[in-house]
Protein backbone atom coordinates (compact mmCIF):
# COMPACT_ATOMS: atom_id res chain seq x y z
CA UNK A 1 0.00 0.00 0.00
CA UNK A 2 1.30 3.29 -0.96
CA UNK A 3 -0.53 7.05 0.34
CA UNK A 4 0.11 10.40 -0.83
CA UNK A 5 0.79 13.28 1.96
CA UNK A 6 0.14 16.61 1.31
CA UNK A 7 3.18 18.22 2.99
CA UNK A 8 6.11 17.09 4.41
CA UNK A 9 7.15 20.21 6.94
CA UNK A 10 4.32 19.94 9.54
CA UNK A 11 4.57 17.80 13.21
CA UNK A 12 1.34 15.84 12.13
CA UNK A 13 2.87 14.71 8.67
CA UNK A 14 5.81 13.23 10.64
CA UNK A 15 3.78 11.69 13.02
CA UNK A 16 2.25 10.26 10.14
CA UNK A 17 4.84 8.87 8.57
CA UNK A 18 5.51 7.31 12.18
CA UNK A 19 1.95 5.73 12.02
CA UNK A 20 1.80 4.75 9.02
CA UNK A 21 5.50 3.10 8.66
CA UNK A 22 5.02 1.13 11.83
CA UNK A 23 2.32 -0.64 10.13
CA UNK A 24 4.11 -1.33 6.57
CA UNK A 25 2.56 1.64 4.70
CA UNK A 26 4.74 3.36 2.66
CA UNK A 27 4.01 6.93 1.54
CA UNK A 28 5.21 9.52 -0.86
CA UNK A 29 5.29 13.26 0.56
CA UNK A 30 4.87 16.04 -1.36
CA UNK A 31 7.31 18.81 -0.87
CA UNK A 32 7.93 22.44 -1.20
CA UNK A 33 11.78 22.38 -0.97
CA UNK A 34 14.69 23.05 2.12
CA UNK A 35 14.64 20.00 4.47
CA UNK A 36 11.42 19.70 6.28
CA UNK A 37 11.38 17.09 8.70
CA UNK A 38 9.77 14.55 7.11
CA UNK A 39 12.51 14.15 4.32
CA UNK A 40 14.29 12.63 7.38
CA UNK A 41 12.99 8.75 7.47
CA UNK A 42 13.37 5.71 5.94
CA UNK A 43 9.59 5.60 6.10
CA UNK A 44 8.74 7.56 2.79
CA UNK A 45 9.12 6.18 -0.31
CA UNK A 46 10.21 9.34 -2.73
CA UNK A 47 9.44 12.96 -2.20
CA UNK A 48 7.78 14.64 -4.65
CA UNK A 49 8.78 18.80 -5.87
CA UNK A 50 5.20 20.61 -5.04
CA UNK A 51 4.71 23.98 -5.42
CA UNK A 52 4.12 25.82 -2.18
CA UNK A 53 0.03 25.69 -2.16
CA UNK A 54 -0.64 28.95 -0.63
CA UNK A 55 1.50 30.79 -3.36
CA UNK A 56 0.45 28.94 -6.71
CA UNK A 57 -2.60 26.86 -5.24
CA UNK A 58 -3.74 26.01 -8.81
CA UNK A 59 0.17 24.23 -9.38
CA UNK A 60 -0.41 22.69 -6.12
CA UNK A 61 -3.85 20.82 -6.93
CA UNK A 62 -2.79 20.39 -10.53
CA UNK A 63 0.22 18.42 -9.28
CA UNK A 64 -2.15 16.50 -6.84
CA UNK A 65 -4.67 15.92 -9.67
CA UNK A 66 -2.26 14.50 -12.18
CA UNK A 67 -0.80 12.24 -9.14
CA UNK A 68 -3.89 10.78 -8.80
CA UNK A 69 -4.73 10.40 -11.74
CA UNK A 70 -1.85 8.23 -12.33
CA UNK A 71 -4.08 5.38 -9.94
CA UNK A 72 -1.08 4.90 -8.10
CA UNK A 73 -2.53 5.56 -4.09
CA UNK A 74 -4.57 4.51 -2.07
CA UNK A 75 -5.60 7.60 -0.67
CA UNK A 76 -4.08 11.44 -0.05
CA UNK A 77 -4.05 12.14 3.40
CA UNK A 78 -4.34 15.65 4.43
CA UNK A 79 -1.87 16.60 6.72
CA UNK A 80 -2.54 20.29 7.51
CA UNK A 81 -3.99 23.14 5.64
CA UNK A 82 -3.91 21.66 2.37
CA UNK A 83 -7.40 19.89 3.22
CA UNK A 84 -8.83 23.00 3.47
CA UNK A 85 -7.63 23.54 0.20
CA UNK A 86 -8.52 20.15 -1.43
CA UNK A 87 -12.37 20.89 -0.26
CA UNK A 88 -12.04 24.73 -1.54
CA UNK A 89 -10.42 22.86 -5.14
CA UNK A 90 -12.70 19.38 -5.09
CA UNK A 91 -13.50 20.49 -8.50
CA UNK A 92 -10.24 20.64 -9.99
CA UNK A 93 -8.96 17.21 -8.74
CA UNK A 94 -10.43 13.93 -10.50
CA UNK A 95 -13.98 13.24 -9.71
CA UNK A 96 -12.46 9.41 -8.07
CA UNK A 97 -9.06 11.24 -6.28
CA UNK A 98 -8.78 9.18 -3.05
CA UNK A 99 -9.53 12.12 -1.23
CA UNK A 100 -11.78 12.26 2.30
CA UNK A 101 -12.69 15.73 2.79
CA UNK A 102 -15.71 17.82 4.07
CA UNK A 103 -17.52 19.83 1.53
CA UNK A 104 -15.90 23.58 1.49
CA UNK A 105 -19.07 24.96 3.08
CA UNK A 106 -18.69 23.05 6.04
CA UNK A 107 -15.01 24.41 6.18
CA UNK A 108 -16.53 27.75 5.94
CA UNK A 109 -17.98 27.14 9.48
CA UNK A 110 -15.35 26.28 11.36
CA UNK A 111 -12.36 27.32 9.38
CA UNK A 112 -12.48 30.65 11.01
CA UNK A 113 -11.93 30.85 14.85
CA UNK A 114 -15.16 33.68 14.98
CA UNK A 115 -17.17 31.13 12.62
CA UNK A 116 -16.39 28.47 15.02
CA UNK A 117 -17.45 30.23 18.11
CA UNK A 118 -20.59 31.45 16.19
CA UNK A 119 -21.68 28.07 15.36
CA UNK A 120 -21.42 26.24 19.39
CA UNK A 121 -23.62 29.13 20.52
CA UNK A 122 -25.70 27.62 17.94
CA UNK A 123 -25.54 24.14 18.89
CA UNK A 124 -24.99 24.38 22.95
CA UNK A 125 -21.41 23.64 23.03
CA UNK A 126 -19.53 25.18 25.93
CA UNK A 127 -16.91 27.94 25.33
CA UNK A 128 -15.35 30.75 26.83
CA UNK A 129 -16.99 34.27 27.16
CA UNK A 130 -16.24 35.88 23.76
CA UNK A 131 -17.20 38.98 21.95
CA UNK A 132 -16.37 40.31 18.56
CA UNK A 133 -13.64 43.18 18.49
CA UNK A 134 -15.90 45.74 16.72
CA UNK A 135 -18.69 45.22 19.22
CA UNK A 136 -16.90 44.96 22.22
CA UNK A 137 -18.65 44.98 25.81
CA UNK A 138 -17.69 47.32 28.56
CA UNK A 139 -16.69 44.59 30.75
CA UNK A 140 -14.40 43.09 29.22
CA UNK A 141 -11.67 41.12 31.47
CA UNK A 142 -8.44 41.45 31.49
CA UNK A 143 -5.78 39.16 31.45
CA UNK A 144 -7.73 37.74 27.73
CA UNK A 145 -7.07 36.89 24.47
CA UNK A 146 -7.40 38.55 21.06
CA UNK A 147 -7.27 36.19 18.27
CA UNK A 148 -7.62 36.64 14.71
CA UNK A 149 -10.23 34.11 12.94
CA UNK A 150 -7.24 33.10 10.97
CA UNK A 151 -4.13 32.00 11.87
CA UNK A 152 -2.51 28.23 12.30
CA UNK A 153 0.28 27.19 15.33
CA UNK A 154 -1.08 29.55 17.46
CA UNK A 155 0.51 32.68 15.68
CA UNK A 156 -2.69 34.72 15.05
CA UNK A 157 -3.05 34.80 19.05
CA UNK A 158 -2.41 37.22 21.75
CA UNK A 159 -2.39 37.39 25.59
CA UNK A 160 -3.10 41.11 27.01
CA UNK A 161 -3.67 41.97 30.40
CA UNK A 162 -4.36 45.75 29.70
CA UNK A 163 -6.38 47.84 27.84
CA UNK A 164 -2.67 49.34 25.77
CA UNK A 165 -1.99 45.41 24.86
CA UNK A 166 -5.21 44.94 23.82
CA UNK A 167 -5.60 47.70 20.97
CA UNK A 168 -2.27 46.96 20.05
CA UNK A 169 -2.89 43.36 19.29
CA UNK A 170 -6.17 43.86 17.59
CA UNK A 171 -4.39 46.70 15.18
CA UNK A 172 -2.18 43.84 14.31
CA UNK A 173 -4.24 41.09 14.17
CA UNK A 174 -6.48 43.50 11.99
CA UNK A 175 -3.56 43.58 9.57
CA UNK A 176 -4.10 40.39 8.64
CA UNK A 177 -7.57 40.61 7.33
CA UNK A 178 -10.49 38.93 8.39
CA UNK A 179 -12.55 39.21 11.46
CA UNK A 180 -11.03 39.58 15.36
CA UNK A 181 -12.47 38.33 18.19
CA UNK A 182 -11.59 38.78 21.77
CA UNK A 183 -12.08 35.36 24.64
CA UNK A 184 -11.99 35.38 28.32
CA UNK A 185 -9.64 32.49 29.40
CA UNK A 186 -10.68 29.14 30.17
CA UNK A 187 -9.86 27.19 33.44
CA UNK A 188 -8.24 23.75 33.48
CA UNK A 189 -6.22 21.47 31.36
CA UNK A 190 -5.25 22.08 27.74
CA UNK A 191 -6.84 19.06 25.90
CA UNK A 192 -7.77 17.70 22.14
CA UNK A 193 -10.65 15.86 21.16
CA UNK A 194 -9.68 14.25 17.46
CA UNK A 195 -12.45 12.75 15.57
CA UNK A 196 -13.46 11.01 12.35
CA UNK A 197 -16.76 10.85 10.44
CA UNK A 198 -18.17 9.23 7.84
CA UNK A 199 -20.97 12.04 6.16
CA UNK A 200 -21.72 13.06 9.83
CA UNK A 201 -21.45 8.87 11.69
CA UNK A 202 -18.93 9.17 13.74
CA UNK A 203 -15.96 6.53 13.10
CA UNK A 204 -13.76 6.94 15.71
CA UNK A 205 -12.92 9.34 18.65
CA UNK A 206 -9.65 10.15 20.59
CA UNK A 207 -9.07 12.54 23.85
CA UNK A 208 -5.89 13.29 25.39
CA UNK A 209 -4.70 16.45 27.69
CA UNK A 210 -1.02 18.31 27.08
CA UNK A 211 1.79 16.91 29.72
CA UNK A 212 4.34 19.05 27.52
CA UNK A 213 4.12 22.25 25.71
CA UNK A 214 6.16 22.52 22.35
CA UNK A 215 6.06 25.98 20.29
CA UNK A 216 3.09 28.27 20.90
CA UNK A 217 1.53 26.23 23.77
CA UNK A 218 1.25 23.28 21.57
CA UNK A 219 0.62 19.77 23.41
CA UNK A 220 4.55 18.65 22.70
CA UNK A 221 3.18 15.58 24.91
CA UNK A 222 0.28 13.98 25.29
CA UNK A 223 -1.65 11.82 27.85
CA UNK A 224 -4.52 10.02 26.70
CA UNK A 225 -7.62 10.25 28.88
CA UNK A 226 -11.41 9.44 28.73
CA UNK A 227 -13.27 12.46 28.41
CA UNK A 228 -17.33 11.61 27.46
CA UNK A 229 -18.60 15.05 27.29
CA UNK A 230 -15.52 16.33 24.94
CA UNK A 231 -16.73 13.08 22.30
CA UNK A 232 -20.10 13.81 22.72
CA UNK A 233 -20.13 17.92 21.81
CA UNK A 234 -17.33 16.80 19.02
CA UNK A 235 -20.38 14.33 16.83
CA UNK A 236 -22.86 16.85 17.42
CA UNK A 237 -20.88 19.32 15.40
CA UNK A 238 -19.91 16.65 12.71
CA UNK A 239 -23.43 15.68 12.94
CA UNK A 240 -24.54 19.19 12.12
CA UNK A 241 -22.49 19.84 9.21
CA UNK A 242 -22.50 16.28 8.13
CA UNK A 243 -18.54 16.32 8.23
CA UNK A 244 -16.71 14.21 6.23
CA UNK A 245 -12.96 13.33 7.13
CA UNK A 246 -11.00 14.17 10.17
CA UNK A 247 -11.40 17.18 12.89
CA UNK A 248 -10.00 18.15 16.15
CA UNK A 249 -11.29 20.54 18.70
CA UNK A 250 -9.30 21.87 20.87
CA UNK A 251 -10.46 22.85 24.81
CA UNK A 252 -9.76 23.36 28.27
CA UNK A 253 -11.33 20.84 30.93
CA UNK A 254 -12.26 20.70 34.59
CA UNK A 255 -13.25 16.83 35.49
CA UNK A 256 -13.73 16.28 31.95
CA UNK A 257 -16.05 19.10 31.27
CA UNK A 258 -14.48 20.62 28.55
CA UNK A 259 -15.24 24.77 27.47
CA UNK A 260 -14.16 24.74 23.61
CA UNK A 261 -11.50 27.30 22.28
CA UNK A 262 -11.00 26.61 18.71
CA UNK A 263 -11.65 23.59 15.54
CA UNK A 264 -8.68 22.61 13.52
CA UNK A 265 -10.50 21.56 10.92
CA UNK A 266 -8.36 18.30 9.89
CA UNK A 267 -6.86 15.42 11.69
CA UNK A 268 -3.67 16.90 13.87
CA UNK A 269 -0.73 14.77 15.13
CA UNK A 270 -1.39 11.16 15.44
CA UNK A 271 0.97 8.96 17.51
CA UNK A 272 -0.60 9.50 20.86
CA UNK A 273 -4.21 8.36 19.38
CA UNK A 274 -2.54 5.45 17.33
CA UNK A 275 -0.76 4.16 20.63
CA UNK A 276 -4.28 3.99 22.39
CA UNK A 277 -5.79 2.27 19.47
CA UNK A 278 -7.20 4.72 17.03
CA UNK A 279 -4.95 4.40 13.83
CA UNK A 280 -6.80 7.46 12.27
CA UNK A 281 -4.31 7.14 8.87
CA UNK A 282 -5.77 3.83 8.18
CA UNK A 283 -9.49 4.48 9.16
CA UNK A 284 -8.85 7.45 6.58
CA UNK A 285 -7.24 5.57 4.18
CA UNK A 286 -10.64 3.22 4.19
CA UNK A 287 -12.61 6.65 4.53
CA UNK A 288 -10.49 7.51 1.39
CA UNK A 289 -11.45 4.48 -0.62
CA UNK A 290 -15.05 3.92 0.27
CA UNK A 291 -14.90 1.73 3.38
CA UNK A 292 -14.94 -1.11 4.76
CA UNK A 293 -15.14 1.02 8.39
CA UNK A 294 -15.98 0.19 11.81
CA UNK A 295 -19.79 -0.28 12.59
CA UNK A 296 -19.19 1.60 15.96
CA UNK A 297 -17.03 4.19 16.39
CA UNK A 298 -13.46 3.67 18.05
CA UNK A 299 -12.29 5.01 21.30
CA UNK A 300 -8.81 5.58 21.88
CA UNK A 301 -7.94 4.03 25.75
CA UNK A 302 -6.81 6.28 28.36
CA UNK A 303 -3.27 6.29 30.55
CA UNK A 304 -1.24 6.52 27.16
CA UNK A 305 1.63 8.95 27.07
CA UNK A 306 3.65 10.39 24.04
CA UNK A 307 5.96 13.04 23.34
CA UNK A 308 7.99 14.86 20.80
CA UNK A 309 11.22 15.49 22.42
CA UNK A 310 12.13 17.75 19.32
CA UNK A 311 9.30 19.91 20.01
CA UNK A 312 9.82 19.82 23.70
CA UNK A 313 13.15 21.70 23.65
CA UNK A 314 11.82 24.21 20.47
CA UNK A 315 9.09 24.97 23.57
CA UNK A 316 11.26 25.11 26.39
CA UNK A 317 13.45 27.72 23.95
CA UNK A 318 10.58 29.72 22.85
CA UNK A 319 9.50 30.02 27.03
CA UNK A 320 12.36 30.52 28.12
CA UNK A 321 15.17 31.77 25.71
CA UNK A 322 17.63 29.80 27.60
CA UNK A 323 20.04 26.54 26.70
CA UNK A 324 19.16 25.22 30.56
CA UNK A 325 16.53 24.97 29.67
CA UNK A 326 16.70 23.46 26.12
CA UNK A 327 19.17 20.85 27.80
CA UNK A 328 17.03 19.73 30.79
CA UNK A 329 14.52 18.94 28.46
CA UNK A 330 16.48 17.33 25.90
CA UNK A 331 18.34 15.22 29.35
CA UNK A 332 14.89 14.00 30.67
CA UNK A 333 14.03 12.45 27.70
CA UNK A 334 16.72 10.57 27.38
CA UNK A 335 16.67 9.32 31.16
CA UNK A 336 12.88 9.04 30.72
CA UNK A 337 12.16 11.49 34.04
CA UNK A 338 9.07 13.08 34.17
CA UNK A 339 5.40 13.31 32.87
CA UNK A 340 7.05 13.82 28.91
CA UNK A 341 10.38 12.43 29.59
CA UNK A 342 8.39 8.59 30.16
CA UNK A 343 6.45 8.99 27.57
CA UNK A 344 6.61 7.12 24.17
CA UNK A 345 8.98 9.41 21.57
CA UNK A 346 6.38 9.19 18.10
CA UNK A 347 7.88 12.37 15.81
CA UNK A 348 11.47 11.19 15.97
CA UNK A 349 11.61 7.61 17.10
CA UNK A 350 15.51 7.02 16.13
CA UNK A 351 15.54 3.32 16.98
CA UNK A 352 12.92 2.65 14.61
CA UNK A 353 13.64 4.86 12.34
CA UNK A 354 17.08 6.23 12.34
CA UNK A 355 17.23 8.97 9.88
CA UNK A 356 15.01 10.82 12.42
CA UNK A 357 17.50 11.46 14.35
CA UNK A 358 19.06 14.02 11.49
CA UNK A 359 16.61 16.67 12.47
CA UNK A 360 16.74 16.25 16.39
CA UNK A 361 19.72 16.72 16.37
CA UNK A 362 20.20 19.86 14.26
CA UNK A 363 17.21 21.20 16.30
CA UNK A 364 19.16 20.37 19.46
CA UNK A 365 22.80 22.07 18.31
CA UNK A 366 20.74 25.47 17.03
CA UNK A 367 18.53 25.82 19.81
CA UNK A 368 21.79 25.17 22.41
CA UNK A 369 23.75 27.23 20.58
CA UNK A 370 21.43 30.13 20.26
CA UNK A 371 17.71 29.63 22.11
CA UNK A 372 16.20 32.59 20.25
CA UNK A 373 16.09 30.79 16.99
CA UNK A 374 12.88 28.91 18.18
CA UNK A 375 10.52 31.14 16.99
CA UNK A 376 12.35 31.29 13.45
CA UNK A 377 12.12 27.56 13.51
CA UNK A 378 8.14 27.46 14.28
CA UNK A 379 7.71 30.32 11.64
CA UNK A 380 9.36 28.33 8.85
CA UNK A 381 7.42 25.55 9.37
CA UNK A 382 4.29 27.32 8.86
CA UNK A 383 4.89 29.68 6.31
CA UNK A 384 5.52 26.12 3.98
CA UNK A 385 1.64 25.26 4.68
CA UNK A 386 -0.42 28.10 6.02
CA UNK A 387 -3.24 29.05 3.31
CA UNK A 388 -5.00 32.34 3.49
CA UNK A 389 -8.75 33.01 3.41
CA UNK A 390 -7.89 34.58 -0.16
CA UNK A 391 -6.30 31.91 -1.87
CA UNK A 392 -9.25 29.74 -0.70
CA UNK A 393 -11.75 32.31 -2.13
CA UNK A 394 -9.64 32.41 -5.52
CA UNK A 395 -9.30 28.97 -6.01
CA UNK A 396 -12.75 27.73 -5.13
CA UNK A 397 -14.35 30.52 -7.92
CA UNK A 398 -12.32 28.37 -10.23
CA UNK A 399 -13.67 27.31 -13.42
CA UNK A 400 -13.55 22.68 -13.02
CA UNK A 401 -10.17 21.94 -15.36
CA UNK A 402 -8.79 25.26 -14.77
CA UNK A 403 -4.59 24.53 -14.47
CA UNK A 404 -3.25 28.16 -14.85
CA UNK A 405 -1.08 28.73 -11.82
CA UNK A 406 -2.24 31.96 -9.62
Amino acid sequence: MVVLLSESASLTARETLTVLGSRGVRADVLTTGGLPIARFSRWHRRLIAAPPPGADPFGYLSLVSALCSAGEYEAVLATHEQAWLFAAGRHLLPPDAPVAVAPIEAFDLVAGKVEFAELCDVLGIPQPRWWRSDERPADVPYPHWVKASYGTAGRAVRRVDTAEQEHQAVRELSETGGAVMGQAPAAGQYGQVQVLFEHGRLVAAHTSVAIGAGAGGSAAARLSVDHPAAREYAARLGAHLRWHGGLTLDYFHVDGQPQFIECNPRTVEPGNAARAGVDFPRLTIALSQGGPLPDRPVIGRAGIRTRSALALAVGAAERYQSRAAVLGTLRDCALRRGQAGRAAEVLTPVAKDPPSAVPLTAVRLLLLANPSKAAALAGGAVRSYSISPATIALVRAAAPGQTAHA
